[in-house]
């Protein structure tokens, strides 16, 4: 007899872990969950984007009884060619076709990133223009919308050039560090309002 509770299965390795941050979650893997609700998109393991926080987040969202996918993209390093970086670290962010498939599979897509504003305000205005849909951005620096319209992303607040739109952001998320619990009821609090928002069409 159930007791409150719903399980929900974590898979998320798609083979053995090689590596720093490999043995959390390695590069092309998709842990699917019972419903298409929420993706929580990560960059590729390595010394810059090391997904503990990202397993953590999906691993509260889920006790909170929200279906959370996870998927660890296979190019996530870098930048995206059109940044004026020009790729970053000597490679270029990208997203494979079915990457972009599964992501657009979903409501609401959390894009993790780091400290480095210049580079992930690009890494976002390259997901969302090639995906329609909602977005949380998470990351460790402060950001604002402002910060996003300047480069034409559309936002809540402003329409901008891609189909895809920030709709939250939460910074203070520390790489490599354990996500504190005042940040993980913020994030729970923000993707059950937009899934509300979703749900009355607010973002249609």
């Amino acid at each position: 007899m159930p007791v409150g509770r719903e399980t929900q299965l974590v898979a998320c390795r798609k083979g053995q872990g090689l590596g720093l941050g490999g043995g959390i979650a390695q590069r092309g893997t998709f842990a699917k969950a019972l419903e298409n609700d929420v993706i929580n998109i990560a960059m590729s393991p390595g010394y810059r984007h090391v997904p503990k926080p990202v397993c953590e987040i999906t691993t509260e969202l889920r006790d909170r009884g929200i279906n959370v996918g996870e998927i660890i993209l296979n190019a996530g390093d870098g930048t995206p060619a059109d940044a004026p970086s020009g790729g970053g670290h000597g490679v270029a962010f990208g997203l494979e076709p079915k990457e972009i498939e599964i992501i657009g599979r979903h409501k609401l897509a959390l894009l993790n990133h780091g400290n480095v504003k210049q580079h992930f305000i690009y890494k976002v205005r390259f997901v969302l223009a090639r995906i329609n849909i909602p977005a949380i951005v998470l990351c460790q620096c402060p950001v604002d919308y402002k910060d996003f319209e300047q480069i034409e992303v559309s936002t809540r607040f402003k329409q901008g050039k891609t189909p895809g739109k920030v709709v939250e952001i939460v910074s203070g998320i520390v790489r490599h560090e354990s996500v504190p619990q005042g940040k993980l009821d913020e994030i729970t609090s923000k993707v059950k309002m937009c899934l509300r928002e979703i749900e009355e069409g607010r973002f249609g």
